[in-house]
């Protein structure tokens, strides 16, 4: 029996969790809720177009992970945004970024790192910013990209199932929380896997989702159960993870390839169907719920992680002035 408790606190009180909460500061002082242009609080912004939406996302680097892993970084500068697109049920289109280093020598390793994912994943680098003497490395990227039928944090329903899709083909590169599922794969299996989003959302299949981003697949439940306005059980031992990996470091590990997803039922074996067929791990490991607390489950037992009508995560709770379709 996990002691769900513990692994409640112990996920609650990590970085990697609380991290995310600065969101809710950021969008506090610019006023920002999920009714404003472009709904704050999705993996990246949607505009909506004459027969679909535009997509725009954007990641930044802690400056400490960009010194010590300069060419994962540049990877990852690709690599997250793509996640990000994917994750609304978008297509990457192109990539900017800005780029900041004591000098030419400190730079080429994040650039490598960028060039060789933006030729991995089919992904043109466009243009940028550059900076080549400043004290200290610091990257930050956009993508654009365009869906034709949205995946989106807010649509959730009290009734869905939640389902986890990672692809559990990687390691750990290093001490960090950051799993590696794309290190040796081919170009053309991760351009493929990427696409079983914008299938499933145009399929019709998906209420709701999120990738999995640094929050891992804590902070990811939590984000998507406040966005959405309901609450989440989440059956933890249901989780997929590597073999001999600490559940509590899993749930809080951002897995390179990873996505959590709501849908009717009878829609889940159909999901994990299409992720099975690319060898990509998936099960229900949970439900939506009324109510606003993330909750996490293992039998009988249960521990509450998280209310977000109580203690707000990212301050973007739906209010009277931002309805949510059901």
């Amino acid at each position: 029996m996990i002691d769900v408790a513990a692994l409640a606190a112990d996920l609650a009180a990590h970085p990697n969790v609380t991290g995310k909460r600065d969101i809710d500061v950021v969008c506090g002082a610019l006023g920002l809720s999920q009714n404003s242009p472009g709904r704050p609080g999705d993996d990246a912004a949607a505009l909506p177009d004459s027969d679909g939406w535009q997509l725009v996302a954007t990641e930044g680097f802690m400056n400490e992970f960009v010194a010590d892993a300069p060419w994962f970084a540049g990877w990852c500068a690709v690599m997250v945004n793509l996640s990000d697109i994917a994750a609304m049920g978008g297509r990457a289109s192109a990539l900017t970024n800005a780029l900041w280093a004591q000098g030419p020598e400190q730079a080429a390793e994040i650039l490598r790192g960028m060039a060789e994912a933006s030729a991995t994943y089919g992904v043109p680098i466009v243009g940028g910013h550059s900076n080549l003497r400043t004290d200290r490395a610091q990257l930050a990227a956009t993508m654009q990209g365009r869906a034709k039928a949205l995946i989106t944090s807010f649509d959730a329903t009290p009734g869905d199932v939640l389902i986890a899709a990672v692809d559990l083909r990687g390691r750990y590169p290093g001490e960090s929380d950051n799993f590696a599922a794309f290190l040796g794969a081919p170009a053309q299996r991760l351009r493929g896997d990427l696409e079983l989003l914008p299938e499933l959302a145009e399929a019709g299949l998906v209420h709701a989702g999120k990738d999995i981003s640094q929050g891992g697949i804590a902070g990811t439940a939590l984000m998507l159960a406040e966005c959405s306005g309901c609450g989440i059980e989440v059956d933890v031992a249901a989780i997929p993870r590597p073999e001999g990996t600490d559940l509590a470091r899993w749930m809080r590990t951002f897995p390179s390839f990873g996505f959590l997803l709501t849908a009717k039922p009878a829609d889940a074996p159909a999901i994990c169907a299409r992720f099975a067929a690319r060898d990509i791990a998936s099960a229900e490991i949970g439900r939506i719920t009324f109510g606003s607390a993330v909750t996490l489950c293992d039998g009988a037992a249960r521990a509450p992680l998280w209310d977000h009508a109580a203690k707000p995560y990212l301050g973007l709770a739906p209010t009277a002035k931002d309805p949510i379709d059901a």
